[in-house]
């Protein structure tokens, strides 16, 4: 990471002409377990990874905010906060921050001009969530600089309705919540609907192992949209608020009064849920065994009953599971079609690991896939 807050600073100081006074980061996340449970009130098992969105930062004595993206080339966007804050057709990557700026000022919190400058290494477009690290990002640089009373959940609050009102991408709250709250060596456990956590502490002897199929993601948005419909109805069917409150005795209840599709697509998010529980118990108890047993079960669920795995990503899952056997675990995460697997590995079996996908994927798949081996990580706060 210290190249990348010295990248961040030098960029800052030459477009800037003055040292930055405050460097901060937000991480970005992986879900270990629970999909698409987040919108059906459920629970998620995530940890923030060790690839963040750094910050460098000064105050200035007037309402103007000046950011600096050394991502996208040096490229600046100035605002002024005394004025309406619009969304910038040609910087879009300024809109996660004129987001976050216009939700701090809409609930009343007393704020001026800032310069910026910000980098990243948290892999773009891989769903590992960058968008939700630099709305984090923004956030704990404003509370830092100027000693705002605000909750960690709050900036995530705030970097969530940034995304969803202000970018306009309808996402869940696990994202930010993990990115503003994370521990080091610690999953997190979030109850979607009361928004409770619970620090989930990691086995020492496990690498998180990120896989990206480089599958490009196709059917996403229409797909997401198309299985929380599904959600819903069975939902109203069962007579529930959300899924998180039905059981599978109550599903299997009612399945002649739902199509088998919906059927299963609720199927998926009950078990999901059980497992997600099950699972913060089973790190808890360094049980990777258990842990391994519940990720597969995990993507077979997404790939039977709720439908969101591809060939190339399944290909991934068998390559290492093959390896890890019962010591590690090894599921799709994300929102599928595409996207990531993630594996919880022994350290001695990393590169075995890496060598048999380096070895098959591509011959199987015609890609290459991209392998980050991470630790779970600290949550957004200042680097001293």
């Amino acid at each position: 990471m210290s190249s990348l807050i010295q990248n961040v600073k030098t960029c800052f100081q030459s477009v800037f002409q003055y040292p930055a006074t405050h460097c901060i980061q937000a991480p970005g996340r992986v879900n270990l377990i629970g999909e698409h449970t987040d919108y059906n009130d459920g629970f998620v098992l995530p940890c923030a990874i060790n690839y963040q969105t750094v910050v460098v930062a000064s105050k200035r004595s007037d309402n103007v905010v000046r950011v600096v993206s050394v991502d996208y080339g040096n490229e600046v966007d100035e605002f002024d906060i005394s004025k309406a804050i619009t969304f910038s057709q040609d910087k879009m990557w300024s809109n996660y921050i004129r987001g976050v700026v216009q939700c701090l000022l809409e609930q009343g919190y007393d704020i001026q001009g800032l310069d910026l400058a910000v980098s990243g290494n948290v892999p773009q477009g891989a769903g590992l969530s960058s968008s939700a690290a630099l709305e984090v990002v923004i956030g704990q640089t404003f509370k830092v600089l100027f000693g705002l009373e605000i909750s960690q959940a709050e900036i995530a609050l705030i970097g969530q309705r940034a995304e969803n009102e202000f970018v306009g991408c309808n996402c869940g709250i696990m994202d930010q919540m993990i990115s503003a709250e994370g521990r080091q060596d610690h999953a997190m456990l979030l109850d979607c609907r009361s928004l409770e956590t619970q620090a989930v502490a990691m086995p020492n002897d496990v690498s998180v192992v990120i896989i990206n199929s480089n599958k490009q993601r196709g059917l996403v948005d229409s797909e997401y949209n198309t299985r929380r419909e599904q959600c819903e109805e069975a939902a109203r069917v069962l007579e529930v608020q959300a899924l998180r409150d039905a059981t599978e005795e109550m599903l299997n209840a009612k399945r002649s009064d739902m199509t088998e599709v919906v059927f299963k697509r609720a199927r998926h998010v009950i078990t999901e849920n059980a497992r997600t529980l099950e699972a913060a118990k089973a790190l808890a108890n360094d049980d990777i065994e258990q842990m391994a047993k519940l990720m597969a079960q995990s993507h077979a669920s997404m790939r039977d009953d709720f439908a969101i795995t591809v060939k190339e990503i399944d290909s991934l899952v068998e390559i290492v599971k093959a390896v890890v056997g019962e010591e590690g675990g090894v599921r799709m995460t994300g929102g599928g079609f595409g996207g990531c697997i993630v594996a919880l590995v022994p350290p001695r079996l990393v590169d075995f690991v890496k060598a048999a996908v380096e070895a098959q994927y591509q011959s199987l798949t015609g890609l290459e896939a991209s392998i980050y081996v991470c630790q779970a990580s600290q949550g957004a706060g200042l680097i001293k």
